[in-house]
């Protein structure tokens, strides 16, 4: 008699793995969670645009710096991933998100390397005071802390007189570039000084840029930010 052997899943190629993540229904449905619950304790816009933005900063660093095409599809998988665990808490929500990820992936085909990869840039994309531990880790961090702009401000009350609202709300434009040639990661931004002054600004984000210059130190880059203009780090 003929033995039986269960087919073990197709590895899929590292070029598409970020496409099946941002088409798969549970992903797509755990960043809607997610979103939701950060609405509910008052949070900026946290969903699907956020996830996707951050994925395409992530990628697009990576490839402006030469890096291969693998770690670039890890970096987006990442990025699209790095808020999922806000589904369940938005404390330790990174260690969250990547433990939920990990089967998620593997369903997905990623080896076990390229699993562990991701599962670490989005358990260490919110580790004040640690440096990155990987280029993936570095990227999607950076493109996590450039993702300033009113549009994420759900529904903006300026007598409420949220500081984190104002200085969302106040960012009118926002672009962030990279010189791979001067090794430069800069992150520009518009700010109507009318909502938010360049102080308060400072106030809300200044560890967020400290992270996105260590990020940037450890990819072998500068991080320089511009406010209206002016070079401020």
């Amino acid at each position: 008699m003929a033995s039986k052997h269960r087919a073990e899943p197709a590895e899929q190629s590292a070029t598409d793995l970020y496409d099946r993540l941002r088409q798969d229904p549970e992903v797509r449905e755990y960043i809607r969670l997610a979103d939701e619950a950060m609405a509910a304790i008052g949070y900026t816009e946290h969903g699907m645009r956020h996830v996707t933005q951050v994925a395409t900063s992530a990628g697009n660093i990576l490839v402006t710096l030469g890096y291969p095409e693998e770690e670039v599809e890890l970096a987006k998988a990442a990025g699209l991933l790095h808020d999922i665990g806000n589904v369940i808490a938005r404390d330790n929500h990174e260690q969250t998100g990547a433990l939920l990820a990990y089967p998620i992936m593997l369903r997905l085909g990623f080896t076990p390397h390229q699993a562990g990869v991701v599962m670490g840039a989005i358990g260490n994309h919110e580790q004040i005071g640690y440096p990155p531990i990987s280029a993936i880790n570095a990227a999607v961090t950076i493109g996590d802390k450039a993702d300033v702009h009113r549009s994420r401000v759900r529904d903006y009350h300026e007598e409420l007189e949220d500081i984190h609202d104002d200085v969302n709300y106040a960012c009118v434009e926002s672009e962030l570039s990279v010189d791979g040639d001067k090794s430069v990661i800069t992150l520009e931004l518009k700010i109507d000084t009318e909502i938010a002054s360049v102080m308060e600004y400072f106030q809300i984000f200044t560890e967020r840029m400290m992270m996105s210059r260590e990020a940037a130190r450890y990819l072998g880059c500068e991080f320089h930010l511009i406010i209206n203009g002016t070079k401020l780090s």
